[in-house]
């Protein structure tokens, strides 16, 4: 994300990199995300830097996880004077260990980013995977991929993605970001979004591996009802045993009633 002309960095379009340059927009970010000297942040992709001053001004500690090997070293450079709380890991947050960033540090990371479309989805299942080390999470995403989050049974844009982000977090769509607040302007909206683990969960399954292939095999054909989506998995009698609609489409299902098909097949394994 870049706020300032001088640096010449051109977006690379296999990393997905449009770089926020709005003052406006960042102003509105950070004011969302509050910054406090007690936190320990985490920045994902922080391009060229502009959220990257602002959070540094205010927080902690950031650490930052950047792909893009010819950044780290802009980074470093611009932000020399806060050397002793800002880090980069030259790495790929695909596949980073969030737990390391905790091992000197009792502190629950904040995680901000302007995560790339083509793996936005991806890496929130990563980071759903570490949600125990995490106090919340800000993203800049495309739009449709925050409706997806957000979205409650019934809704068009209800499904795996949102019933997963929704049973490890609370989910809070904050604002729209037109395509002109970047550079290279990209062809759709974006929204900021706010994710924050749940203290207690409110709905705990039994197996979450089996709850995951539940929703995965439930929506495989989304137009289909549940009889005919689950049929590998669960009989139409025993789902009606159990409470359960074999007639509804998948969309229908609360985050619960999945929960009670995957703990039934739980069960019986």
């Amino acid at each position: 994300m870049s706020a300032k002309k001088p640096i010449k960095h051109k977006a690379r379009k296999r990393f997905g990199q449009n770089f926020l340059q709005d003052q406006g927009i960042i102003r509105q970010i950070i004011r969302s995300i509050a910054p406090h000297p007690s936190d320990h942040m985490v920045e994902i992709g922080p391009g060229l830097g502009a959220l990257t001053e602002e959070i540094l001004s205010e927080a902690g500690a950031l650490d930052a996880i950047e792909l893009d090997r010819d950044l780290p070293p802009i980074l470093r450079t611009k932000f020399f004077r806060y050397e002793d709380k800002f880090r980069i890991f030259e790495a790929d947050a695909m596949k980073f260990d969030f737990n390391e960033l905790r091992q000197d540090d009792d502190r629950p990371l904040r995680i901000v980013g302007n995560l790339p479309y083509n793996i936005s989805t991806q890496l929130i299942f990563h980071l759903l995977s570490h949600a125990g080390d995490i106090l919340d999470m800000h993203f800049m995403l495309q739009k449709e991929v925050v409706d997806r989050l957000a979205a409650k049974p019934g809704d068009n844009n209800y499904g795996r993605l949102g019933i997963m982000a929704q049973y490890y977090c609370d989910v809070e769509p904050l604002f729209i970001v037109p395509p002109e607040a970047f550079d290279p302007i990209p062809k759709v909206d974006s929204a900021i979004v706010r994710l924050t683990p749940h203290k207690t969960l409110p709905h705990v399954a039994q197996d979450l591996t089996m709850l995951k292939r539940v929703v995965t095999t439930a929506f495989t054909q989304r137009r289909k009802t549940l009889r005919n989506n689950l049929k590998e998995l669960i009989s139409a009698d025993k789902l009606e045993e159990i409470g359960i609609d074999p007639t509804l489409r998948p969309e229908r299902l609360t985050i619960a009633d999945f929960i009670v098909i995957a703990d039934q097949l739980s069960s019986t394994q």
